[in-house]
């Protein structure tokens, strides 16, 4: 497998986009949803699954474009093509506040385990396929789900974590305990498990959820300190109710301060 070798730059701070460089003949394949712009020349086309040379014929692409539903994402990818003879440029923007990660994976040898939220685009030829896991523990209280993406190839890919991203080095043997929902990534040399909380106040007044993520070096693990499903959680839970009247966020005024702070929810 040998991916197309795209050169990239990354804008912005907090909602960032990455634009691609594609050279005659490159292509770069991107979740449904993503594109933000490109130049004029490049060729857009809608395909089944990752479009990379893993599923050859018309049976392994329907297989491969099938997977991609028990991840919860479309049957379909998006393909950007430059058949020109100059260099273009196509970019992708981030879903939500957070940062793009550029991932090398001829340096996690050839294989990169990621959230199924998470793949954003990567160079033609990566194959993007569905990660399962061996154990019954990770699929029943693993909270994202036992299914995880896999990004196997030689080519560069972007993941996107939300809020702040840390990146951690564990050593042979070396353990990170993390929320489900925050991990990003890792490598396929990481173990990763559940594990119980533990302790009656921590499971039923704790707030944190029953279980941990429990990586095992060695490798590069990638943590966001904002998953999605934390934010969609704050904002449904300051939306206002009851008549779309709002809460009166930041006075204990109320409604009235809303009127005094000009406020008037028109």
């Amino acid at each position: 497998m040998t991916a197309h070798e795209i050169d990239y730059r990354i804008y912005g701070e907090e909602m960032q986009f990455v634009e691609i460089e594609l050279d005659p003949q490159e292509g770069v394949v991107a979740e449904a949803g993503s594109f933000m712009m490109m130049d004029d020349g490049i060729k857009m086309e809608t395909i089944f699954g990752d479009g990379s040379e893993k599923d050859t014929g018309f049976l392994g692409k329907i297989l491969g474009a099938g997977k991609r539903i028990l991840t919860g994402e479309s049957l379909f990818m998006t393909a950007f093509y430059n058949n020109l003879t100059g260099k273009k440029n196509v970019s992708f923007a981030s879903p939500y506040p957070g940062k793009i990660i550029p991932i090398d994976l001829t340096e996690f040898g050839g294989k990169f385990i990621c959230q199924k939220d998470a793949f954003l685009c990567a160079a033609k030829g990566v194959s993007v396929g569905i990660e399962f896991s061996k154990k019954l523990g990770r699929g029943l209280f693993g909270g994202e789900g036992f299914i995880m993406q896999k990004l196997e190839g030689d080519g560069m890919a972007f993941v996107h974590a939300g809020g702040t991203m840390a990146k951690k080095e564990l050593k042979v043997g070396e353990t990170l305990r993390v929320d489900t929902g925050c991990i990003v990534g890792f490598d396929q040399t990481v173990n990763y498990d559940i594990e119980f909380v533990g302790g009656i106040k921590n499971t039923v007044f704790g707030g944190e959820g029953l279980f941990f993520a429990k990586l095992e070096g060695p490798g590069t693990v990638f943590v966001q300190s904002l998953p999605f499903s934390r934010l969609a959680g704050r904002v449904l839970a300051s939306a206002p109710r009851g008549g779309g009247k709002s809460k009166g966020e930041g006075s204990i005024l109320g409604g009235i301060g809303d009127l005094l702070d000009g406020d008037n929810n028109f």
